[in-house]
């Protein structure tokens, strides 16, 4: 009396398994893609507090001049560190005039206009970062 698995159970388990992760993969990669958005978000708004923060110091102060900072630099974050974009792994804000639409990429991970104190992400070319 020998106890074991037969061949035809071990390939039943196998074509299981396939159907399993054949399901769950494509899930997986779709989470990652949410994660990533959603950390890119979350890097924007500590851009856009950093310049709301300049901008209500600028107006509390007594030299009479209120405005947004004219480029976002670490001296405006407690870590000294400008958040990542995760959508294109950059730590940068780049000053521009007008804002970029769509899928727009850069070396820079953030926009950022002087005037207006508006900042927005840069996209890794798949991602429409235009609207957030």
């Amino acid at each position: 009396n020998k106890s074991g698995f037969t061949l035809i159970e071990l390939i039943m388990v196998i074509v299981i398994l396939g159907i399993l992760a054949t399901v769950a993969i494509p899930k997986f990669v779709n989470l990652t893609t949410e994660a990533r958005i959603s950390a890119t978000k979350g890097g924007l708004g500590a851009i856009r507090s950093a310049a709301a923060i300049e901008y209500a110091k600028s107006a509390t102060s007594t030299s009479g001049t209120v405005a947004f900072p004219s480029a976002i630099t670490t001296a405006y974050f407690a870590d000294s560190l400008i958040p990542k974009n995760a959508l294109n792994n950059s730590t940068s804000v780049g000053v521009v005039a007008t804002a970029p639409s769509g899928t727009a990429t850069s070396t820079d991970g953030w926009w950022y206009i002087s005037a207006s104190g508006r900042a927005g992400a840069y996209s890794d070319g798949s991602q429409d970062s235009s609207a957030w």
